[in-house]
């Protein structure tokens, strides 16, 4: 193996927490590299595009680099600009568009194998987020290709029938902003209300919108059948079928666990599914891998944000030098 392709931490997954791992390798003065299967922060740029963060940006920022928004909360393509920064300022190593297909253990180290190339590392740091795998519907017709488990742009949908699964803030974000774009919106909603998560200055929008009858919304139900042209709806008063153009499923999305276990990590065997790590230090059961981000908190994927999450970088850089100086 080529000495260039040997170091002293690989990062998987160049998201937000991916780059922070990074920028305390570099000031630690490891040898580091991030591989990212996507584009730089892959999960936001999947965002809607006129989606707006919850969250304040100084709680997104991470190098002690501020991120200046021009309103309190950040969009997207401010999101998008900061972290194309970040890499820039810190002159960061990262392999886009690149993805690990394998983790094996290799002597004292691990050898990492990709779809492009082969590394190894003396430790590796998970930070791949839970953006990857959506929850499915699991119903005849998903496979067609109207339906949609990734949102992005409301124009799209001009003039076309739409429903929206979920009740969160993505499918409210979704059904708002297609509504507002000339779509014929129909949300069902497994529930019996709106999510107690949606940001408090959209959850008015929507009641109205609803109680108004602008946007239908079907309550303790759920889709039975998608077909090209309409969708069956299974609601508490029995079927209905509607005309239908485009199914947007905003189910939510799942960490991949299956990547950690194939790498040796244990996971709890519970609805949570929680990896076995170390708190103080957020290294695994494996010596030398670590888990950072909200990958840490298995399926409960509410529990950990970037402006949580940055501590994680600090922490598992300093146990990783701290390790090679006993060695």
């Amino acid at each position: 193996m080529k000495a260039e392709n040997i170091y002293d931490v690989i990062i998987i997954g160049g998201g937000p927490i991916g780059l922070a791992c990074a920028i305390e390798a570099k000031k630690a003065g490891l040898k580091y590299l991030i591989i990212e299967k996507g584009v730089l922060v892959n999960s936001l740029y999947n965002y809607p595009v006129n989606m707006t963060f919850f969250s304040t940006s100084e709680r997104l920022e991470i190098g002690g680099v501020p991120f200046v928004s021009n309103n309190n909360k950040p969009t997207r393509s401010e999101a998008l600009e900061y972290y194309r920064r970040i890499v820039t300022s810190f002159d960061l190593k990262i392999n886009l568009f690149e993805e690990v297909a394998e983790v094996k253990r290799s002597g004292k180290n691990f050898k990492i194998i990709t779809s492009k190339s082969e590394y190894k590392t003396a430790n590796i740091i998970i930070s791949t987020g839970f953006y990857d795998i959506p929850y499915l519907l699991n119903v005849k017709g998903e496979d067609l290709p109207k339906v949609k488990h990734y949102y992005d742009d409301p124009h799209f949908y001009a003039f076309q029938n739409v429903v929206v699964v979920g009740a969160a803030n993505s499918a409210i974000d979704a059904a708002l902003e297609t509504w507002r774009k000339g779509a014929k919106v129909t949300m069902v909603i497994r529930g019996d209300k709106i999510s107690e998560r949606v940001k408090y200055w959209v959850k008015p929008d929507i009641d109205n919108r609803i109680k108004e009858g602008s946007i239908k919304a079907y309550f303790n139900s759920e889709i039975k059948e998608i077909r090209e042209h309409e969708v069956d709806i299974k609601t508490p008063e029995g079927i209905v079928t509607i005309p239908n153009d485009w199914v947007i499923a905003m189910t939510g999305y799942q960490p991949n666990l299956e990547f950690l276990r194939n790498a040796g990590i244990k996971i709890s065997n519970d609805d949570v599914c929680k990896p076995d790590y170390n708190e103080s230090n957020y290294q695994t059961n494996v010596k030398g891998i670590y888990l950072a981000g909200v990958i840490c908190g298995g399926m409960n994927t509410h529990r950990l944000f970037i402006e949580n999450s940055r501590e994680h970088a600090v922490k598992i850089i300093e146990d990783i030098v701290k390790k090679s100086m006993k060695s």
